[in-house]
């Protein structure tokens, strides 16, 4: 899987998180203070990764500021993205299974690197749900987006 990764420090838990994806056979598109050259605010590498996601470049996203609640909302802002700030194993589980999230953003100050192991076990273990009410919530995210951008 190509996932998009974004931080606007280098900390070692971005570091991390890139390290860890790439154990795991993923491949990673690094932006913001991850890459030399980019612009490392929070809003403008989120942006960067979740870019990749929209337009089919990436997979995913991983998305991560001090907070984490930066990132998730710049990161939501792009079309086909949907963002969740993930603080533990169960918020990743519930992300992907019923809200079909394909974003994950992190707090750097909270996430330590065996609660970032577990998150991201649960991330990829969990798989978006068939259930007929989960399904129409994410469409319905598809219906908020077209009445926004036809505004």
């Amino acid at each position: 899987m190509r996932i998009a990764v974004s931080s606007d420090i280098d900390e070692p838990v971005a570091r991390t998180v890139i390290d860890e994806l790439r154990l795991r056979g993923h491949t990673v598109l690094a932006y913001g203070a991850l890459r030399p050259g980019d612009r490392h605010d929070w809003a403008w590498s989120a942006e960067a990764a979740a870019q990749a996601v929209s337009s089919g470049e990436a997979d995913q996203a991983v998305v991560c500021c001090w907070t984490g609640t930066g990132a998730s909302i710049a990161a939501n802002k792009l079309p086909g993205v949907r963002a969740a700030l993930c603080t533990d194993a169960y918020t990743a589980d519930g992300a992907r299974r019923w809200n079909d999230a394909n974003a994950l953003a992190l707090s750097l100050r909270l996430t330590s690197e065996p609660l970032l192991k577990e998150i991201l076990d649960a991330w990829f273990a969990g798989a978006p749900s068939r259930e007929a009410d989960d399904l129409a919530n994410v469409a319905h995210l598809h219906d908020i987006e077209g009445v926004r951008a036809a505004r």
